[in-house]
């Protein structure tokens, strides 16, 4: 059994740094949610670390590492590679799923209709959710562009409670750029914008969410520049009935993922 001291121990406990997951390429899944998913992934998984009787408890997570290093690990050094105060006894060691965004936008089979952009997202909470989100809609990916949160930050990774490895993620560089290449990728960028010249219910009514359409969201704090909301094809904001100021970024993504998702899931049953 390996104790936080162990070699390979510590050699994980590196990801837990920006710098040596870029580095590496390689990040922690914690939970069994996490590494179930990741090893549905082929060759995400490159090592396991569990607790005593963690075999017994997943034997399904087991089975399916059957072909991979299987760490028997005391607490402690669970502990020590885990992020959250209750560790669930499990921690894999992943390669990086993000894919170029080019890949992303010329798949092999059927082109995206729907997808996810975030610009300068730096909450991981949000970030991680909103990639849950667009996974629940069914969108066909997640676009992290300028200076949003790291991906495979540990709260991030946690956030999307395995969908991380079920939807395609693509690191967009300059969100200027990546919304260019949307457009001449036959998208509609729609942004997310409080003050948009049209609403939801509107954009919905004129057949706006009936096209292959990329959402586009801004910071927490501050929204999308103008100059960057400018380069979309319209501003949606989305109607307040209610007396609440806002909403908050991934609530607001999911409303407008939805509303997107709904509207392709009529057309194809029509």
């Amino acid at each position: 059994m390996l104790g936080k001291s162990s070699g390979r121990v510590k050699a994980a406990r590196r990801l837990a740094r920006r710098a040596s997951r870029a580095e590496l390429g390689l990040f922690l899944a914690e939970g069994p949610q996490a590494v179930r998913e990741a090893l549905t992934v082929p060759g995400c998984v490159r090592e396991v670390f569990a607790v005593a009787g963690a075999a017994d408890e997943h034997p399904d997570i087991r089975a399916a590492a059957a072909d991979l290093p299987w760490h028997l690990v005391d607490d402690g050094a669970l502990a020590s590679l885990a992020e959250t105060v209750h560790p669930q006894g499990l921690v894999a060691v992943c390669r990086f799923v993000d894919r170029p965004l080019d890949e992303l936008l010329s798949p092999a089979g059927t082109a995206p209709r729907l997808l996810a952009v975030c610009a300068d997202v730096r909450d991981p909470g949000n970030a991680g959710t909103v990639i849950r989100c667009a996974d629940a809609a069914g969108a066909d990916g997640v676009v992290l562009a300028g200076s949003s949160v790291d991906p495979y930050n540990g709260k991030t990774v946690r956030a999307t409670v395995g969908s991380l490895f079920h939807l395609p993620l693509a690191l967009g560089g300059d969100p200027r750029d990546a919304v260019r290449r949307l457009k001449e990728a036959g998208l509609t960028v729609l942004a997310a914008d409080g003050v948009g010249e049209t609403d939801l219910d509107a954009a919905e009514e004129r057949g706006l969410l009936q096209r292959p359409t990329a959402w586009l969201f801004g910071n927490e704090a501050w929204g999308l520049p103008d100059d960057l909301a400018a380069l979309a094809d319209h501003r949606v904001s989305i109607p307040i009935h209610g007396r609440a100021e806002s909403l908050n970024l991934a609530t607001a993504a999911a409303v407008c993922l939805y509303s997107s998702a709904r509207v392709h899931r009529r057309a194809d049953r029509g």
